[in-house]
């Protein structure tokens, strides 16, 4: 995972079912605003508030029920979106004319599937689909949010500066590498072929 994702990030990792032990990512800045100061609220309290509206029972618990609910209204509401900005009249249905502008208003669509053989958002190969995923805790993710805001907050000022972000990267990128090389490590080292008997 990285350390720089989307502030809905962790609300979208609980839909995929991450394991609550597992460190969540921090939030995403706008690209334009590089430098920008990310406080507690943007890092914990945001993220958990994505994560509470998915909690229909209010157990403190995402369930794989209220998951799959909400995967489903956020495609709902995606495609009530996708409806209306078609619908350039509001009459309630789409014309040929709207969908022929709707077209037109993107003429690099056709150019950008001819490249790559297929649409843009094929659908996901055998094994990701259907895999069953486990309930979120979501006290478990507000406390690992903590621990992983702490950590980066190096000077312990209450945000994390461009310099602390960077650092904290620095160090994932290390670890990460540091945990490959165990693994590799600890691979069993290939066995040698056995001579052929000489002929006599």
């Amino acid at each position: 995972m990285t350390l720089l994702t989307g502030l809905g990030a962790v609300a979208l990792a609980a839909s995929a079912g991450v394991a609550t032990a597992q460190t969540p990512p921090a939030p995403h800045h706008a690209r334009g605003e590089p430098n920008r100061q990310i406080t507690r609220a943007e890092f914990v309290d945001a993220p958990i508030a994505r994560l509470t509206a998915m909690d229909a029972n209010r157990d403190g618990v995402i369930s794989v029920d209220e998951r799959q609910a909400a995967v489903q209204a956020r495609r709902a509401e995606h495609a009530d979106a996708r409806f209306a900005k078609l619908d350039a009249n509001g009459d309630g249905s789409i014309s040929r004319a709207e969908l022929d502008a709707a077209h037109a208003a993107r003429p690099e669509r056709g150019a950008h599937e001819g490249r790559r053989g297929g649409p843009r958002h094929a659908p996901r190969g055998p094994g990701r689909e259907g895999r069953e995923r486990g309930p979120v805790v979501i006290s478990e993710v507000a406390a690992k949010l903590g621990e992983r805001f702490d950590k980066m907050d190096a000077n312990r000022d209450g945000v994390i500066s461009t310099d602390e972000r960077r650092a904290a990267m620095t160090a994932h990128r290390a670890d990460r590498q540091a945990r490959r090389a165990e693994r590799q490590a600890a691979r069993p080292a290939p066995q040698a072929a056995s001579p052929a008997p000489a002929s006599e």
